[in-house]
């Protein structure tokens, strides 16, 4: 029985190349001297001050990537978003892997699209183009059109079930192998790491699988007036071959770009932004892919939030309930700097052992992300923290489970992707608000769990400082405070007098007792606090902003 096309299995796909010595051996050695020529010319030439030794080499590292195939030019993609990471001479070469690699042969375009459909090209649309419009690591893009409409047919690379797989398998077997030679301590293996990277390509060469994601995300923001997905042409999509309406936009590649257009960067790193925090938190389904090739600027939208288009859905993920609401609470723990219950958040989370001491962790991890957030939440970025906790990996014995992996690749890519636009952007000047709204809007049973603890200790007195923090997080750090002001105050009344608020009723009376006394003095401040945030004069300002807005 033939294997499905688009399935994964390191044990099976293992043996079918190792089964093949005269692929596999070949292939290994070809890799290993790639990487000791590319290591021993930047060694000798990366510090080079020369520019065109620097263009050279830039090349040279494009050139290597693109040679080894998808798996490598993926990889590569990954590199590609980070300014912070990549010198400036290299990062522009680099971008070239999202959607300007060398094309295949139009011809075998053109026999794959007959041999998908049954038709030539010419039977299918009014006008099809002699060329590609794009060229990226598992196909390339032509604008079609059909009946005064432009469409973007995405054909597929040819033999790249057979490369994939190899490569793959290479990689898992490379990876263990160094893996314990390498400073880096992720405790679940390289391997499992691998597997996911690997379960997530051979997903996205499956088409038909491409167009369900596709369908599923636009059905997950179809209310959002901000973002944009292309509509789907099934007709015209099949395994091998995916149609989608055509997308006339600005790729997220740069500020000067977006500029000359008339377009605002910051808009769009907002909307950028916002909406991977919802595919996280509120969706539980996320672009795993988000770099600048996968995403445009299109006109339209305002100064706050830019409209945004996203494209290519091969690799997606999903994110469990369970994860999702931990990750939530992680972060309400790191704002109130309580690194016992973070501890116990990574634990949960299997980013640490059931039987590791946690105690033993709470001032490394003060150490770490103590300086990095809390009143320097502006100073924020994920490179500062990643760096310092390398370090706290190699020494304690955190880990990263498997199911992270694409996880973290989203949240790296989208923040190089913000860097890019502007290099003095901070995440958590947009994600710390977006949590504290939440946390304060969204009614569910297991967000109210997490406001409960925010607000009350495990003695069911009022935390007055936690509940400022929440607030000044909100209307203080972030840059556009009067717009929640409205719908804070409105989820806060609803839920203080709805069915759902009857725990928050209780702990507030609760603690209003104090030694069988009535102690008013914490519920005085709780309410001076909502007084002064929650002002006529605020209120207004907020009701104007919202209809300028709208305007």
């Amino acid at each position: 029985m033939k294997r499905s096309y688009s399935k994964y299995s390191s044990k099976d796909d293992f043996v079918w190349l190792i089964l093949r010595p005269w692929i596999f051996i070949p292939r290994v050695l070809y890799i290993l001297l790639t990487f000791i020529f590319l290591f021993l010319r930047i060694l000798f030439q990366g510090n080079s001050k020369n520019k065109n030794v620097q263009k050279n080499l830039s090349k040279y590292l494009f050139d290597v990537i693109t040679d080894l195939g998808p798996c490598f030019i993926k990889l590569g993609q990954a590199l590609s978003t980070r300014p912070d990471l990549v010198r400036q001479d290299w990062l522009t070469e680099l971008t070239n892997l999202q959607d300007n690699l060398p094309a295949f042969d139009h011809k075998i375009a053109l026999k794959i699209i007959e041999e998908e459909f049954g038709v030539p090209t010419n039977e299918l649309f009014d006008e099809f183009p002699d060329s590609p419009i794009a060229s990226a690591s598992l196909g390339q893009v032509y604008k079609a059109k059909i009946n005064n409409s432009y469409l973007a047919v995405k054909v597929q690379r040819p033999n790249l079930y057979f490369l994939i797989r190899r490569d793959i398998v290479i990689l898992r077997f490379l990876g263990t192998f160094i893996s314990p030679f390498l400073p880096l301590n992720i405790g679940v293996g390289i391997g499992e790491i691998i597997d996911e990277f690997g379960k997530a390509l051979f997903n996205e060469i499956d088409y038909l699988k491409e167009a369900e994601n596709a369908l599923r995300f636009a059905n997950l923001f179809k209310e959002n007036p901000n973002i944009f997905i292309p509509k789907l042409e099934k007709q015209f999509s099949s395994k091998r071959v995916i149609t989608t309406s055509w997308i006339d936009g600005v790729k997220l590649r740069d500020r000067s770009l977006l500029e000359e257009n008339n377009l605002i960067p910051a808009s769009f790193i907002k909307t950028c932004v916002i909406s991977g925090l919802q595919q996280l938190f509120e969706f539980g389904y996320f672009h795993a892919d988000p770099h600048p090739g996968n995403m445009f600027a299109l006109k339209g939208g305002n100064a706050d939030y830019g409209n945004l288009a996203y494209v290519d859905f091969g690799m997606m993920d999903t994110i469990t309930n369970l994860d999702r609401i931990t990750l939530i609470k992680a972060i309400v723990h790191i704002i109130n700097e309580e690194y016992y219950l973070l501890a116990e958040d990574f634990q949960k989370l299997g980013f640490l052992t059931k039987e590791q001491d946690l105690q033993k962790l709470v001032e490394p991890l003060k150490e770490v992300l103590g300086g990095s957030f809390g009143a320097e939440v502006g100073n924020f970025n994920l490179k500062n923290v990643t760096d310092k906790f390398s370090k706290l990996m190699y020494s304690y014995p955190f880990r990263v489970p498997s199911r992270f992996a694409l996880i973290i690749r989203a949240v790296v890519s989208q923040e190089g992707l913000a860097l890019r636009l502007d290099p003095e952007f901070k995440i958590l000047k947009i994600a710390y608000p977006y949590i504290a709204k939440k946390l304060l809007t969204d009614n569910s049973e297991e967000i109210l769990d997490i406001l409960l603890e925010v607000v009350f200790d495990k003695k069911g007195q009022i935390q007055i400082n936690k509940v400022e923090s929440l607030l000044n997080i909100l209307f203080k750090d972030s840059e556009n405070i009067n717009s929640d002001l409205i719908p804070v105050a409105n989820a806060g009344l609803k839920l203080f007098v709805g069915k759902k608020g009857y725990e928050v009723r209780k702990n507030l009376l609760l603690s209003l007792i104090k030694d069988e006394k009535l102690e008013f003095t914490d519920a005085k401040k709780l309410l001076a606090l909502i007084r002064d945030t929650f002002s006529p004069m605020n209120i207004a300002k907020s009701a104007l902003q919202n209809i300028f807005s709208a305007v």
